[in-house]
């Protein structure tokens, strides 16, 4: 029975510097939720997407309304 919900906590990140991304595969449509440096163009994976729900779970951990960009 579930009364209780995980709490999600919102992290943060450099808005100034960053910026959101999803990094998906040509070749086996595997995607990973990170954040791009926009000056050097590394991309710092944070976490795996399976669904859509995983998605939406990294939106909610920082604070992202808008939508991402997919990187391939």
């Amino acid at each position: 029975m579930g009364l209780f919900k995980k709490k999600v906590v919102t992290n943060s990140y450099d808005r100034e510097n960053k910026k959101p991304v999803i990094k998906a595969s040509i070749c086996n449509g595997e995607q990973v939720a990170g954040f791009k440096d926009i000056h050097t163009g590394k991309i710092e994976e944070v976490m795996l997407i399976k669904s859509l729900a995983d998605l939406e779970h990294f939106k909610a951990m920082y604070g992202i309304d808008e939508e991402i960009a997919k990187e391939y």
